[in-house]
Order: structure tokens, then C-alpha cells, then sequence
């Protein structure tokens, strides 16, 4: 898509580019509706949705409704969804406010490919931590889960809590969520599920997952950054971790951000109605894959998975990644290497490391990743940009 793109140089000109944005799964741009949502939550005035004065009512209505949308948009009670500060908070107050409910009686098992989010946190939660293995296809190994629990020691190591991602952020493959928590289930244990990446891109509903704890974040499917939720089952232990007013049922206290929660529920609203149009991309995607195959000898990441629609990560061994992302960027697209959440760093991908990537794979992998904006001439924008990049590095290294 075409973007103009003010420079503020000396003489202010425009400068046109050609600008494609293959980054959604980093950040999505902001939806009209979330936007507008916003705005009205904003022309409100000043507001404060715990006062209980005419203004203040006005805002817990908008919080409330938003919360009624989040809701529905996973098949929740409204009741049972907190609204936090982001994907990352929600992750934190799930992971810790389970361990600090069982009184650190308890052991996080957690995937091999989770985002940091969840795995820091749970190394920082003071509970015994053990590692959930995935196959080379970057799924939940579910036979090593069903053994390890067939053989849990409840008196050594508590009650196991499983810290599994719906979708993973790098590679869009699809876990199995629903059989992984019946097994934890049958073992008496509680399954934590990170559904930042799945919200608005395939459907999520709490009941048919079956998890005891779901995080969602707003900027992913179109709504503000810094706006998340955690969802939690009714009477599944969880404990606050930050502490004040009381906001949220006194789980997450802090004035609510009433116009983010306001473009959270409009943004989630329209991903969802979205969701056979994200689905069309697949099309697009496989695609743009089999071209960069046949003409770029890329290896396509988890390409027998199930993938989110539009996720592609592909790797050329020996064209390093960071190069890639740089004369991608110079040629006017946003491409993503490893998990662009962390600190704006590239460095060797984890989850490629879990599934058992060489550490020339590992190192070479990059992310595309389409969303609500997107058009075909994107993803063929994104493989003739690639394959130049490609093209002129191989000339320089024959040099």
C-alpha cells in the first residue's frame, strides 16, 4: 500500500514511498473503529470511572460495555475479564497471582516456545519451573505432557500449572491448546494460555479451549497499545499483584484507561467480524512461500502446521537475518526477525532452537505477518523486495 510520509526537513516536503507494513503480529495498526472509540472516551472530558459522580458513571459505562465485547469476543461472562495493562501485565498476574493463590505450592510447566512474557515472569515467580517440550513440527509435545503428568508427584512438586501459547508470535503455528488442558485437567492441575497472537485471527472461546486462564492484548488485533486482559475461570485460584484502589475486583488496581479499554472493545468487535477475511490471507501467504521456494531456496518454518493465516516465517541459511531485515527495511517494508517484542533486538530465535533448527536456520529465520489492512500486492511486494535483497547479497558475497 502507498503511504506518504511527511519528512520534517528544512523545506517540509512530502516525500512519497512505497511503504509495506508486514508486521501485525509486532503491532497492528490502529482500526477506524478502535479509533474512533477512542476519541468519543476522550471528548468525555475528564473521567474517572470509580467516582461516583455523572461523569464518573459515564465512564464505567464505557469500561463496562468494553468489557461486555471482550467477553463475548472469547465466549466469556463479562464478569469474569480484567482489564490490565497490556498482554505483558496480564501474563505477569496470571503466572504470578496463581503461584502466590498456592502459596508457591505449585510448578510451572512452561512451553519451550512461549513468548518472554510468560517465561520470565515464571522464572521470576519463585516456583519451581520445568520445561514443556515441542515436536520438530513446533507443536506441544502432548505424549511427553500426558507422561509427565501420568507420573506427577503432587507431595514433591504441587500442583502443575501449564504455560502454553493458543499461537505462537514467531512461526503462527497453532497449538493444541484443548487437549493439552484435559490432560492437566484429568491430573488435577491448571493450564495458563496466552492468546495475545490467536485473538482476532482464529476463534477463541474459553469453554472449548478449556483453560483456567486466558491473556489477550489490544494492539495485536487493531485496538491502543497498552490495553490488555486476563480472563480467569470462575473460582480458579488467583491472587492480585499490585495493590491500591481495588479497581478490577481488586485484582489489577489503578485507574482504568478508559478510552484505551473503549478502542479494545471496538477493535475486538471488528476483529472478529473480521475473522473469515484474516482467514482469505492463507491464499496470499502460501503463495508468496512458494515463490520465495522455487526462486529464493527459503525453507518455510512449520509450513505442515497449522499456521495462522497470516503468519510466514522463512529462513535462507547463511542470509543472516539481521541483513535481511535491514535491506528489507531500506526497500520500504517492515519485517520482523525473532520476537520484534523483544527490546528491538535481533538476535537467534529460541523457538526455532525448541523445534530443532540448525543454528544456520535459527539464525537466518525471519517473520512476515499480514493483517486486518492488508492486500494481495503486499505479499508480492514482500517477495520481489526479498528476492532483490537477496539477489544483490549473493552478487556481494561472489564478489
Amino acid at each position: 500500500m502507498q503511504i506518504f510520509l511527511q519528512v520534517h526537513t528544512r523545506h517540509r516536503k512530502a516525500i512519497p514511498e512505497i511503504m509495506i507494513y508486514a508486521d501485525h503480529n509486532a503491532t497492528a495498526p490502529l482500526r477506524p473503529e478502535a479509533r474512533e472509540a477512542m476519541l468519543a472516551a476522550f471528548d468525555m472530558g475528564a473521567t474517572n470511572p470509580s467516582s461516583v459522580h455523572a461523569r464518573g458513571r459515564a465512564a464505567r459505562a464505557v469500561v463496562e460495555s468494553a468489557r461486555v465485547q471482550v467477553g463475548g469476543a472469547i465466549g466469556s461472562r463479562a464478569a469474569d475479564v480484567i482489564f490490565t495493562g497490556g498482554g505483558t501485565e496480564a501474563d505477569a498476574l496470571a503466572v504470578q497471582g496463581v503461584v502466590d493463590a498456592l502459596g508457591a505450592g505449585c510448578t510451572l510447566i512452561v512451553s519451550a516456545i512461549e513468548h518472554e512474557a510468560i517465561a520470565k515472569s515464571a522464572g521470576h515467580s519463585g516456583a519451581l519451573v520445568q520445561a514443556a517440550y515441542v515436536t520438530e513440527a513446533g507443536t506441544l509435545d502432548l505424549d511427553d505432557l500426558r507422561t509427565r503428568m501420568d507420573n506427577w508427584d503432587s507431595e514433591a512438586l504441587g500442583t502443575p500449572v501449564l504455560c502454553v501459547m493458543l499461537a505462537n508470535n514467531e512461526t503462527g503455528i497453532i497449538q493444541p491448546v484443548a487437549e493439552a488442558a484435559a490432560i492437566m485437567r484429568e491430573a488435577g492441575g491448571l493450564t495458563i494460555c496466552d492468546a495475545v497472537q490467536a485473538l482476532g485471527k482464529i476463534p477463541v472461546n474459553v469453554a472449548m479451549l478449556g483453560v483456567d486462564y486466558l491473556t489477550i492484548s489490544a494492539h495485536k488485533v487493531g485496538g491502543p497499545q497498552g490495553v490488555g486482559a486476563l480472563w480467569h475461570r470462575a473460582g480458579a485460584p488467583l491472587k492480585a499483584i499490585l495493590y491500591g484502589g481495588g479497581q478490577e475486583r481488586s485484582l489489577r488496581s489503578g485507574t482504568e484507561n478508559v478510552a484505551g479499554i473503549a478502542g479494545f472493545g471496538a477493535a475486538v468487535d471488528a476483529a472478529v467480524r473480521d475473522l473469515p477475511k484474516y482467514a482469505a490471507l492463507a491464499a496470499h501467504r502460501d503463495n508468496m512461500e512458494a515463490r520465495l521456494k522455487a526462486e529464493g531456496g527459503v525453507v518455510v518454518i512449520g509450513e505442515g502446521s497449522e499456521r495462522l493465516a497470516g503468519t510466514s516465517n522463512f529462513a535462507r541459511p547463511g542470509f543472516r537475518a539481521e541483513t535481511q531485515v535491514m535491506a528489507l527495511d531500506l526497500a520500504g517494508v517492515c519485517v520482523s526477525a525473532g520476537s520484534a517484542c523483544s527490546s528491538g533486538k535481533v538476535k537467534r530465535s529460541v523457538v526455532l532452537m525448541a523445534m530443532g533448527a540448525s543454528d544456520a536456520l535459527a539464525e537466518s529465520a525471519i517473520r512476515t505477518s499480514f493483517g486486518w489492512n492488508s492486500v494481495p500486492a503486499d505479499f508480492d511486494g514482500v517477495a520481489d523486495a526479498w528476492l532483490e535483497a537477496a539477489r544483490r547479497t549473493v552478487l556481494k558475497e561472489n564478489v
